[in-house]
């Protein structure tokens, strides 16, 4: 807010580039933990920075755009994994590995930050450093809150699921997940279509029930294809949670886009957190299945608070296409 979003991401990026091309040279356990405190740092910075341009292109476009931008992260990350596979596989040294990747990432940060839209700083020099979510952002909050718990559980726990309850091997169990991010992936890059054609309210309820119903197949058949049908429609609803809710957050009235953003993460971000932890225990306790209902309950929450949450509050969203 005081500097703008493209002189941060651009910060932000130079400094996380060259954490990630530190991973390789731990001189001790002090120093790896700084080293990923600043990488945990600067890209959860970088999520509310980047995450406020996509919302200033939204405003230039005037229509949904943010779901695809969470689209190509989902391949950075498939992208990111099969690279990581590939220099284990022909066993290059790790100071190597993340040093090339720092490289590649930082070239294409340069060509990309050309691109990004100045955006007027919005600061007295008299803000708070740390400031509570509004009344009006709370519940977008818990919403994602609730989406990032779900993804962050299904993430930690789908091939656990898979190999435990449903009995597949190890290796097969990984399928799994790649089930669930298929379905996250295919999810974001059809996201803005709906939200252009629906709206965001309808589309978050349609994808909490479809999230909702891919869970609920997973738990209630012990299956390969069930639960690899369940994941991928659980990844399906759950692909655009997150993307509309940052939008709808980045427009609310009364703060910039990068605060209000940055309202709805800090509380969204906790799933991460609360979910895994939460459903270990319940696992140990109960069983995986019992574990596994923590999201799935969650989930039924948050489509009740979607339907009382009035989406006409927040300014520049985008209407619904009529044809």
């Amino acid at each position: 807010m005081r500097y703008g979003s493209a002189f941060i991401t651009k910060l932000f990026a130079i400094v996380l580039c060259t954490a990630i091309a530190m991973i390789g040279f731990p001189s001790s356990m002090a120093v790896e933990s700084i080293v990923f405190f600043f990488i945990g740092l600067f890209n959860g910075g970088m999520d509310v920075t980047m995450n406020e341009q996509a919302v200033l292109v939204e405003r230039q476009w005037k229509k949904p755009i943010m779901s695809s931008f969470h689209g190509l992260w989902s391949v950075g990350m498939a992208v990111g994994a099969g690279t990581g596979a590939l220099f284990s596989k022909s066993q290059t040294d790790l100071k190597i590995h993340f040093i090339v990747v720092a490289a590649i990432s930082g070239l294409a940060l340069v060509w990309a930050s050309r691109y990004l839209i100045k955006s007027k700083p919005e600061s007295s020099g008299k803000e708070k450093t740390f400031v509570l979510p509004t009344r009006l952002i709370a519940p977008l909050g818990f919403i994602a809150f609730c989406g990032m718990l779900s993804e962050g559980s299904v993430g930690d726990w789908s091939a656990i699921f898979m190999n435990k309850i449903v009995g597949a091997t190890e290796s097969f169990s990984a399928l799994a997940f790649g089930a669930f991010a298929a379905g996250m992936t295919t999810g974001r890059f059809t996201g803005d279509y709906f939200t252009m054609h629906y709206g965001k309210k309808k589309l978050l309820i349609a994808d909490g029930l479809l999230a909702i119903t891919g869970l609920a197949i997973v738990l209630g058949f012990a299956s390969v294809w069930s639960t690899f049908l369940g994941f991928f429609l659980a990844g399906l609803g759950l692909a655009t949670v997150v993307p509309v809710i940052y939008t709808t957050a980045g427009n609310a009235p009364g703060v910039s886009p990068s605060v209000g953003i940055a309202m709805a993460t800090t509380i969204g971000y906790s799933g991460f957190f609360v979910g895994p932890p939460v459903i270990g225990y319940l696992s140990d306790s109960f069983g995986l299945r019992i574990g596994m209902t923590f999201p799935l309950v969650l989930l039924v929450l948050m489509v009740v608070i979607i339907a009382r949450v009035d989406f006409g509050k927040f300014k520049h969203t985008t209407e619904p296409h009529r044809t």
